[in-house]
């Protein structure tokens, strides 16, 4: 089981994104937890060790906060990335999935 964790400033504008990888995982047989929270949000889900995140992505929108995350996971071995431009605003699900998988490794 894969866990994806997307960052953008409110947690609903990737809520869309969200069901296209869901999709995209589904139709490549991949098992993934994929959710989207807010910036504000995502420390608490950080703390959650019961859920532990494979990789975060922040929406383009939030891509000014990409060293605070890095440092806050440092030592932890998530990678933290921002997504494409181009991915996030034609909602290709496809396209990020793969993104997220090729970091996790």
């Amino acid at each position: 089981m894969k866990r994806i964790m997307l960052i953008c400033s409110a947690g609903m504008s990737t809520s869309l994104l969200v069901t296209k990888m869901e999709a995209a995982a589904k139709d490549q047989g991949i098992e993934a937890d994929i959710f989207a929270v807010s910036a504000s949000e995502a420390n608490s889900r950080f703390e959650d060790t019961s859920k532990p995140i494979d990789v975060v992505l922040l929406g383009p929108q939030v891509r000014f906060m990409k060293k605070q995350f890095e440092d806050k996971l440092s030592g932890t071995g998530i990678p933290v990335e921002v997504i494409e431009m181009k991915d996030y605003g034609m909602m290709n699900g496809e396209g990020v999935l793969k993104t997220a998988l090729e970091l996790i490794g």
